[in-house]
């Protein structure tokens, strides 16, 4: 039936500020629903750019109107990648590349035949630029064709900056993504924040963009006369259109570091830089489940320090570290007997952050919301430090934490811990790499209270489409209880080309692995899974971008018995349209096993079985750059014993770059053999941006699973790298057997990076 629907779905979509002497735009420009060529197979003779140095740089005021501007030979002749790949841009772009012995600076004109059909986007900084306009650079600055620093902005002038490494392996899509809700998992990191200046203004010609990028922001090998990767995107948003300087397949994206053009004629200063970012703290705070108290008011101090030892390599130090100006997270719903991963947001565990990735889909050797965490309860950190980036030609990563209290009857059972990580990795042609990895929690004063983990990994590139990759790792701690089957094992394929993807992944992990360092939602299992899907790019109705048929199955065994835990066969296509709307019709069949009694919510017990059926997955969005966009999904069908109807959905309001509201829901009406519940998760998100960096921003979230009502409103005035002031107001309510306030606080917190040497 599943099969049937599907295709009837396919058939019916297949049939159915002024400038100064800078040169204007050029005519005659190429028309964006033009067919475009084939994409060449070979590899065409590498881009490359020329950076001139100059001796009085250009002011950043986005007005590109310096005479410097004008020593610089203009970079044309932007390619498509989406959605036409292979064909001229729609509207033609201009890049110059200065440099002096402090910075690289970099001139974008965007010319734009119209102008008032520019998308601004947001005007607060790392918000997604996806759906807007934007501009986005990336250096190679190792010119290891794998890893990068990326810089961006939009129409409203927001700073935008991330790391790739890998090539964005795991990191899905664009990665392009809003800074709340994307940690910095896969391979591109959003978190990272670096010292650096961008401007922009607007005519009526296009809009224009001017970049400031300090060296000692950077991190590059030491070389007189260096050659850096470098690409450069643009997006025209009413087009959906991503155009390239360096041309990109359409089945890659920025993050495919080995297709950029090359940047030739920096004379990179061998700079040493320290900076340290000292902060101050004033709160008031009350726990209403504590009975017999009333309103603490404590204050601290702490800093953070950067040092940079080499131009490859760069030591953190935290003192007393504090996360008050971080987002909360989302509730989410948990209807499964496995644990939910929550991303990583704190600003000190996320710069580099992949230098200590291994692990992937629910088996992260290394999970650093695991330190200054217990429980779900905060537990202070006192202090570490982190040695990161290249060193003799390896990656490397170093990493020690201790937390907890210097008094442990403070914190009740929550002692504290050290936390040591160490990772060390060599990057080899192709897309190829070795590494290895190390990770302890030892507690603080207790003799015999330790975990290890020991691991291995590889990737190895063949070719430009086949990518292999593994990892295997044993966990070790004196607890006895854990000495059987302390391994986990890895082995995945990818496959991508222009018009098909394919991954395949077995893994195997013993019913003793225990990273303590890590996070792993399952144990004692066999898995297998495959992925196929194929892209349909039809050249009419050109409302339709593109078709993408797939299926998938996935299956988890406990590896004694062979018993069956889970499984799911997906079938689904996603029809994406010229707007960016796209709607995915999805049916799933999907298995569920328990050798055990499982309480699924108080007073509803799923007793042991094997429970099988099929149920519909459908997903939707409109439009994500229009005033007002929705998007929702829905699951309906089989639930284990019973049934469960799960609809969803968000409603966003975007006035201009000014304000953001977006509304959303989602509720479980389930129904089974041993009981019927309702669970429910809702939440407002709401945003003012007074300029790029002031912003108020607030999130007011509904759990009636957990019984709690909760906000979060926080202010910001940013200064560079993410430092400022920040007043946050948290509140948590009952509302039902917990009724009444359980707990408010107000937060006052302000920072500011000062250079101790370099800069």
């Amino acid at each position: 039936m599943a099969l049937g629907i599907y295709s009837l779905f396919t058939a019916a979509l297949l049939v159915g500020p002024v400038l100064g002497p800078v040169p204007g735009p050029p005519s005659g420009l190429a028309d964006p629903g033009a067919l475009a060529p084939a994409f060449p197979s070979a590899d065409p003779e590498r881009t490359s750019a020329q950076a001139i140095r100059v001796e009085a740089a250009p002011v950043i005021d986005g007005r590109l109107d310096d005479e410097a501007w004008q020593e610089a030979e203009p970079l044309t002749g932007f390619i498509q990648r989406a959605p036409r790949d292979g064909a001229p841009a729609s509207e033609p772009t201009e890049v110059r590349v200065l440099y002096d012995d402090h910075a690289v600076y970099i001139g974008v004109w965007l010319w734009d035949s119209n102008a008032q059909g520019i998308v601004e986007g947001p005007a607060i900084r790392d918000s997604r630029l996806d759906d807007s306009d934007a501009v986005i650079l990336i250096f190679d600055t190792f010119h290891d064709r794998q890893n990068g620093f990326v810089f961006g902005t939009n129409p409203s002038g927001i700073e935008y900056d991330g790391q790739v490494t890998d090539e964005g392996r795991g990191g899905g899509g664009m990665g392009f993504g809003s800074r709340a809700q994307g940690g910095a998992g896969g391979g591109f990191n959003l978190n990272w924040d670096g010292s650096w200046t961008v401007a922009t203004s607007r005519d009526h010609r296009g809009w224009y963009a001017e970049f400031r990028i300090p060296f000692s922001t950077l991190r590059y090998a030491d070389a007189e006369d260096a050659v850096w990767g470098f690409n450069v995107m643009r997006q025209i948003r009413r087009f959906n259109e991503e155009s390239y300087w360096s041309p990109i397949p359409r089945q890659y994206n920025l993050h495919r570091v080995s297709m950029a053009g090359e940047l030739r004629g920096l004379e990179v200063p061998a700079r040493r830089q320290a900076t340290v970012t000292p902060y101050v703290l004033q709160a008031a705070d009350r726990d209403y489940r504590a009975l017999g108290t009333g309103f603490n008011y404590p204050s601290d101090v702490g800093a953070d320090a950067k040092v940079q030892l080499t131009q490859g390599l760069t030591l953190d130090l935290t003192l007393n570290t504090d996360f008050a100006q971080v987002e909360v997270d989302n509730q989410q719903v948990n209807l499964s007997r496995f644990s939910l991963f929550f991303p990583e947001k704190r600003p000190f565990f996320l710069e580099n952050s992949g230098a200590f990735r291994v692990g992937t889909g629910g088996s992260e050797l290394f999970f650093s919301r695991r330190i200054g965490i217990e429980g779900g309860a905060p537990v202070p950190i006192r202090g570490g430090g982190r040695l990161s980036g290249r060193a003799g030609g390896f990656n490397v990563g170093l990493l020690h934490i201790q937390t907890g209290l210097d008094d442990p009857l403070e914190l009740g059972a929550a002692h504290g811990n050290s936390f040591s990580v160490a990772r060390v990795a060599r990057e080899l042609p192709n897309r190829s790499q070795v590494g290895t990895f190390f990770g302890e929690r030892r507690g603080r004063g207790l003799d015999g209270d330790w975990n290890r983990t020991y691991a291995v990994d590889g990737q190895m590139g063949l070719g430009d489409a086949l990518t292999l990759s593994s990892f295997a790792g044993i966990t070790d701690s004196p607890d006895e209880a854990r000495q059987g089957r302390n391994h986990v094992f890895n082995l995945s394929g990818l496959y991508t080309s222009r018009e098909w993807r394919l991954m395949g992944t077995y893994r195997e992990m013993g019913e003793d692995f225990n990273p303590e360092v890590g996070f792993v939602n399952r144990r004692d299992y066999r898995t297998g899974s495959g992925f196929v899907m194929h892209y349909i790019r039809p050249e009419s109705p050109t409302w339709l971008r593109e078709i993408r048929p797939h299926v998938s199955y996935n299956t988890y065994r406990s590896i004694e018995t062979g018993f069956e835990q889970s499984a799911r066969l997906h079938v689904d296509s996603h029809f994406e349209f010229s707007t960016g709307a796209h709607f995915e019709p999805a049916f799933n069949w999907v298995r569920e096993g328990l050798e055990r009694p499982f309480q699924i919510v108080d007073g509803v017990v799923i007793q042991p079985g094997t429970y099988d059926g099929w149920e519909a997955a459908w997903r939707f969005n409109t439009n994500q750059s229009a005033p007002f966009s929705v998007s929702g999904s829905l699951n309906a069908g089989h639930f284990l014993s019973g049934s469960r109807i799960n609809p969803s959905g968000t409603v966003t309001y975007r006035h201009g770059s000014s304000a953001t509201l977006a509304f959303n829901v989602d509720h479980n009406r389930v129904k089974l053999e041993e009981g019927e519940f309702d669970v429910t998760v809702s939440g407002l998100r709401a945003g003012y941006f007074f300029t790029p960096r002031i912003y108020l921003q607030s999130l007011i979230q509904y759990a009636d699973q957990i019984d709690t009502f909760s906000a979060n409103v926080r202010f910001g005035w940013l200064n560079t790298a993410g430092t400022g002031l920040f007043i946050v107001y948290n509140d948590q309510q009952g509302i039902d057997n917990l009724r009444g306030p359980l707990q408010r606080s107000l937060i006052v917190k302000y920072n500011r990076q000062f250079s101790v040497w370099g800069g």
